[in-house]
């Protein structure tokens, strides 16, 4: 089911034949077509899309299941695992590289993809790669939501669990705990998967999604949990590690503030001014990223070598997005003066940066009949990027405070949002890495920076080299 959507292939190839004439009633009732997992145990139905709770009359399913846990104990698997051991071993041994002479592990722990899940796997790496953000999750306390009679049971993915019985925060930490520990050269996300199905209904499925979209679904539900004081920590106590975070100028979401807002929380100030009468409006509103157009002089140029006129920076599509504009008919701004919609314009200034600066780049546009990719290269620094120019009040800020380095990059290939494929570049101790799904490569500095990128991580320089991190 997992691998490659081998299962949703042959579930696809089964319907061809039935598309051409009417089905009969007893012919719709055994198009069912359900795969097990031979770890889990798990029962799946692609028609109904969703996990199967009940058996047959017979019990066939669970005679599957048993079936399935004595060949698991039968010698003929046995010598399976011996031979799939020596196949992963000379895996990791072949990860092996040469750094300032001496030979290193590479470490790093790819992630299966479950079908179309390339979206989940790139910002799922991206946050692992984010040293503030993922070391927070990482020393939370572990939590065991199976009691009473199940404790310590296998249990199976069903709707009989309930949507109670679920952690985002819990999986979440889980996964990055799996990652960049070196035991494994990849990580099947299966349980993450699985309460994100439960959680945020948009990304049930196996359709290609928005990784843009996912990664905000993500942390605007782990904001969200954290603050009601799941994962067997307290809500005050939550508060209080985020507040010691961000002593100063926090950003809240939602009326508090959470390890997601104080570490990718800045604050944008959104002036509206009336062309009528003058009068000037000014609101304040928290931001986990910014999502910026790249300008339209430069969306027909399709690569990096083309010559016909300059070439587009990020510093453009910050500057289109921070300057001056008129709002158009479709926008007119309620002057509270003149007690009707105006004409007016609009400025956004950034009131206050956050730790690590998340960039959307706004491939995807909507035309009258379908969403269209802008594949235009847009040159990013890789060091020193500089937000100060940027700020409402530049003259408050040190002189090294507004400096970001890039630590990660998603990139989506292919003309569709509901197509293509995503695979994520990440800054880990020093070195660049590529990670796409289960495979990870070691990369360069030159390889990532002509990477057309969709979603750029920046982190922000520490003033001093002993300051304190998060």
């Amino acid at each position: 089911r997992y691998v490659n959507g081998h299962a949703k292939k042959h579930y696809e190839d089964a319907q061809i034949p039935m598309t051409n004439h009417k089905k009969t009633e007893k012919q719709e009732k055994v198009q069912h077509t359900v795969c097990m997992d031979c770890s889990s145990y798990s029962t799946y139905c692609y028609r109904c899309d969703d996990f199967v709770v009940n058996d047959t009359k017979l019990g066939l399913v669970q005679k599957v299941r048993e079936h399935l846990q004595n060949l698991e104990n039968s010698a003929f698997t046995s010598d399976r695992h011996r031979k799939r051991k020596l196949l992963e071993n000379s895996s990791l041994t072949s990860k092996l590289l040469k750094v300032n002479g001496s030979t290193t592990a590479l470490c790093a722990t790819g992630l299966r993809n479950l079908g179309n899940t390339c979206f989940m796997n790139a910002i799922l790496q991206s946050l692992s790669n984010i040293q503030q953000f993922c070391c927070y999750f990482k020393e939370l306390p572990a939590v065991e939501l199976r009691n009473g009679k199940t404790a310590g049971r296998r249990t199976y993915h069903t709707r009989s669990q309930g949507d109670n019985n679920v952690s985002l925060v819990e999986e979440f930490r889980k996964t990055l705990c799996a990652l960049w520990q070196g035991s494994q050269t990849a990580f099947s996300p299966e349980s993450l998967f699985y309460v994100v199905w439960k959680i945020m209904p948009n990304f049930r499925g196996y359709q290609q999604q928005d990784a843009h979209e996912f990664m905000r679904y993500l942390l605007d539900h782990l904001h969200l949990e954290l603050q009601g004081g799941f994962n067997g920590v307290s809500r005050s106590v939550i508060l209080q590690e985020s507040s010691n975070l961000s002593a100063s100028n926090k950003c809240c979401i939602n009326g508090a503030s959470t390890v997601v807002t104080a570490i990718f929380g800045g604050i944008l100030q959104n002036e509206v001014n009336c062309l009528i009468c003058g009068t000037e409006s000014r609101k304040f509103d928290p931001f986990l990223d910014l999502s910026l157009d790249i300008p339209s002089q430069f969306r027909n140029k399709r690569t990096k070598n083309q010559e016909n006129g300059p070439m587009c920076t990020l510093r453009d599509c910050l500057r289109s997005f921070t300057d001056l504009e008129e709002l158009d008919e479709t926008e007119l701004y309620m002057c509270h003066k003149c007690k009707k919609k105006q004409k007016s314009t609009k400025k956004f200034w950034i009131q206050k940066l956050p730790k690590v600066l998340c960039l959307h780049l706004k491939r995807f546009h909507w035309t009258a009949y379908l969403r269209n990719k802008v594949d235009t290269y847009v040159e990013f620094p890789l060091r020193g990027l500089d937000m100060k120019c940027y700020l409402l009040e530049p003259e408050n800020s040190g002189p090294e405070s507004c400096l970001y380095d890039l630590v990660a990059v998603v990139v989506h290939h292919g003309s569709g949002v509901g197509s293509g494929h995503y695979t994520a570049y990440a800054a880990h101790e020093g070195r660049w890495f590529h990670f796409n799904d289960s495979t990870v490569t070691l990369t360069d500095e030159e390889t990532v920076g002509k990477a057309k990128a969709y979603i750029l991580f920046y982190v922000e320089r520490q003033a001093k080299p002993g300051a304190e991190k998060l």
